[in-house]
């Protein structure tokens, strides 16, 4: 008896994982700890344009490459200059830290996950990192380096473990938030016997193969007025003026509102998702290329597919889940999930159709999702991206038409 429970103990330990996990709080400094955030920031967003256009001209114009060790010397000689010896007034791991995200943009640049990177600006979200030896962390409270008091941080759920290190921010609306990074031990959830496929979509966000739709709740267009309003009268507000510093907090309150429930919505529905199914079948999107629609463009920006695949993709790995990605090309709205018939043509406007070959009657969403589960369970088979040979015979030859494959 002792021996089994031994196993199944081993068994548990094998299954635990470290993750790293970031916990979210807004917080309320005061007076003096927003000089001093707001000299923090100002100084981050300097280190970091001035290592972008030292990175840009080096390589442009002398074709060298400069990296995290070459830009960390010269802003050591770069703070002992009379013109930017204010830079000393703020931590110093602040500024490291925003050369090592320089580094860590160009390689995401470089390895096509990102664009370019761009000069950051004033308005726009400002934030500053700082590691273990830049503040203090007593269990309960946070104190950055070159402040007295701690944060007055609203502690909504529990951080378990000790920080590696934090990120403080200020968004465009003027809330500051601060990130608590944690290493923890994360144990995979039970299994199930569940298994789902999801098609997303712009009438509904999610159809499940089971037959369930999940509503668009439209966030962006149900403010769109009120936005429109906004950026309106502030394009009339003269350039420099207190009005205009208020009409640009008015649009930033607004965005922020979408964003927040938009953010809100898309974490309760994943984490339910991963929950309640063992395997999740999505299709690979490529969103970005979808937006040059313009006229899905704005609605598809509001759904937000590549952030609710983002994640599920993160979670599932968390739990102990397996999400599959199909191939973006598979017919999984033209197929009939009854006898494998492809119609040649489906149209948008086409929400029910009827297969010609077995007469089954389809809604094109549901029939998608089910295509979809059916099309990952086989790549989880065959560990390949499966897509269905065409059967229909070429009108110029008279032959079959070939397989992508072997032409």
């Amino acid at each position: 008896m002792v021996s089994g429970i031994l196993v199944l103990l081993d068994r548990w330990q094998y299954n635990l994982s470290m993750t790293q996990r970031a916990y979210k709080y807004r917080f309320y400094p005061t007076d003096e700890q927003a000089q001093q955030l707001a000299r923090t920031f100002g100084c981050v967003r300097y280190v970091y344009n001035w290592g972008l256009r030292l990175k840009t001209d080096a390589y442009y114009k002398d074709g060298k490459r400069l990296y995290y060790a070459d830009l960390s010397k010269q802003l050591t000689v770069l703070k002992q200059q009379p013109e930017t010896v204010w830079l000393n007034e703020v931590s110093s791991v602040a500024l490291q830290q925003s050369l090592a995200h320089l580094d860590k943009a160009f390689l995401n640049f470089f390895e096509g996950r990102a664009k370019y990177p761009d000069f950051h600006k004033k308005h726009d979200r400002q934030s500053a990192s700082f590691m273990t030896s830049a503040f203090k962390w007593d269990g309960q409270n946070v104190t950055l380096a070159k402040m007295k008091e701690p944060l007055d941080i609203r502690w909504s759920r529990h951080v378990s473990g000790a920080p590696s290190s934090v990120t403080v921010s200020r968004d465009a609306a003027n809330r500051y938030h601060i990130s608590i990074l944690v290493d923890e031990v994360t144990a995979p959830l039970p299994e199930v016997m569940a298994q789902i496929g999801l098609d997303l979509g712009l009438t509904d966000a999610v159809i499940i193969s089971t037959g369930e739709k999940i509503g668009n709740p439209r966030f962006f267009r149900r403010d769109e007025k009120r936005l429109a309003m906004a950026q309106r009268r502030l394009a009339k507000k003269q350039q420099g003026s207190r009005n205009r510093i208020k009409g640009r907090l008015k649009v930033a309150r607004i965005h922020a509102r979408i964003a927040d429930r938009r953010n809100d919505f898309t974490h309760k529905l994943t984490t339910r998702l991963v929950h309640e199914n063992q395997v999740i079948a999505v299709e690979s999107l490529q969103v970005k290329n979808m937006t040059h629609n313009h006229s899905l463009a704005k609605s598809i920006a509001d759904v937000g597919w590549s952030e609710m695949v983002r994640q599920l993709e993160y979670k599932a790995a968390w739990y102990g889940r397996t999400l599959v990605k199909i191939d973006k090309f598979y017919p999984s709205s033209k197929r009939c999930y009854d006898c494998g018939h492809i119609m040649q043509k489906l149209p948008l406007d086409v929400r029910k159709w009827t297969c010609p070959e077995c007469g089954e009657v389809h809604d094109r969403d549901v029939n998608a999702a089910q295509n979809v589960l059916a099309a990952g369970l086989a790549v989880l088979a065959c560990g390949e991206a499966v897509r269905p040979r065409r059967k229909l015979q070429s009108k110029r030859q008279g032959k079959p038409q070939r397989s992508r494959k072997t032409e």
